[in-house]
């Protein structure tokens, strides 16, 4: 499994790409599961955001690459 990092394609910090590329998601659902648990839990996600903003460190490049992959090799089974 690839390393959990920030992702390139953010529309914020890229948390919610680099999680969704790291564990094989779709980027939408990330995000719109994220948008819910931020009403939810009353801005708890919010700040797990802030933490994992910080501590994660920014793509290389190279998770970009291994999510394609993983995504084209789903795609040919």
């Amino acid at each position: 499994m690839a390393k959990l990092t920030r992702s390139n394609n953010k529309i914020v910090a890229g948390v919610c790409s680099g999680l969704a590329e790291h564990f094989g998601l779709s980027t939408s659902a990330v995000r719109i599961v994220f948008a819910l648990l931020l009403f939810i839990t009353f801005s708890a996600a919010g700040i797990a955001y802030l933490i994992l903003w910080f501590l994660l460190p920014i793509d290389n490049g190279n998770s970009a690459d291994n999510y394609k992959q993983r995504m084209q090799d789903k795609l040919n089974r």
